[in-house]
Order: structure tokens, then sequence, then C-alpha cells
């Protein structure tokens, strides 16, 4: 059997030899049909909810949770999406980025309840940044977190009311998320600072 080469390609195979997968497929399924049976029970069946997902993975999170909940209820949740770029506290340390759509479900979000919808937790800054955006585009009557995966170290007091996954993880670890509409593949892995 031939020994994969060391080229310019091997930095995939680096991050799979020191990743470790945390959900497969089959578990992300699992994992997003929990959260939705979860925002059915703690929002009396989501009546006057309103899903916005924060690009990149958190829209698609946030359309899969909708059509979850609607298999199960036969209830149709408005997803949106809410781009956080020019609200975020670390434009001028990152070079540019390219603004993402905000898009605001028929009806607003006036008056009712807001779930962020995002991948990864971790210092709550892009939680952040999604609420000072929120603040721009309508006045909810309350505003709920769902994420995929919280891997703790917060830096500001944030804290999710949907969680899929919490992860104790080390602060040179990366959480990877992939989702088969951007990425092909469903998975999660724990990548380990390099060597």
């Amino acid at each position: 059997m031939a020994q994969p080469r060391a080229d310019s390609g091997s930095k995939i195979n680096k991050i799979d030899q020191v990743s470790k997968i945390i959900l497969s497929g089959s578990d992300l399924h699992r994992v997003v049909d929990r959260m939705a049976h979860q925002i059915l029970e703690k929002t009396s069946g989501a009546t006057g909810t309103v899903l916005l997902g924060i690009p990149t993975r958190g829209v698609p999170l946030a359309h899969r949770l909708a059509a979850r909940i609607h298999a199960f209820e036969g209830i149709d949740v408005p997803v949106g999406a809410l781009d956080i770029t020019l609200y975020r506290d670390d434009l001028r340390l990152h070079a540019t980025r390219a603004l993402g759509k905000t898009e605001v479900p028929p009806g607003g979000i006036d008056g009712l309840r807001v779930i962020l919808v995002d991948d990864v937790l971790f210092s709550g800054r892009t939680v952040r940044a999604a609420l000072d955006a929120l603040n721009d585009i309508g006045r909810p009557s309350s505003v709920q977190l769902a994420v995929l995966v919280d891997r703790g170290h917060r830096q500001l007091p944030i804290r999710a009311d949907y969680v899929g996954k919490n992860l104790p993880t080390a602060a040179a670890e990366s959480v990877r998320v992939r989702l088969a509409e951007s990425d092909g593949t469903d998975e999660v892995r724990l990548v380990g600072a390099p060597s």
C-alpha cells in the first residue's frame, strides 16, 4: 500500500492525522433532531418564532432545524440569515471580508421570538456582533441562541439556550464543522494544535 506523498496537498493529511471526528453525519442528524425537539418544547410549539442563521454554517443549520420542526409538528418556522460582518470587533485585525447577505423573513422580526443559530460557540464575540446586527433590523420580543457545538472559552457573558454538543476543548484546539450544503459532507472534527 502506497504511503501518502508529503507535498503541498499534505496539509489535508496533517489535519486528518491530528484531528478526531466528534460527530459523524448520522450523529449530526440526531443532534439536529434533538435540538428541534428542544425548541418545540421550550417555545410551546415554536409559535411566534423566527430562526436567523449566522453565516456561513448557521444558515443551513437554521434551515435544517426548521425542516425538522416541520417534520415533527407540521409547523412552518420562518428562516432568515443575519450577516454580522460589519458588526465584528476584529475587522481591523483581519483581511477584508466579503459582506454576507442578511435575509429577513417576510413579516420581519418585530414582536417575535428570534432564535439565532450558529455552528460553534467559542468566545461569544460572534453572538455579540449578531445582537448588534439584530438591533438594526427590528425589535424582537426575545432572543435565544442555538448552537451545534459549545466549546467553552467564553470571553463575554453569553450562554446558548439550545446546545447540540458541549465539547470541552483546549484553547489551541479548533472545532471544524462541515455541512453537506457548503462542504459536501456532514461532520464535526476536533483539530489539535499543529506540531
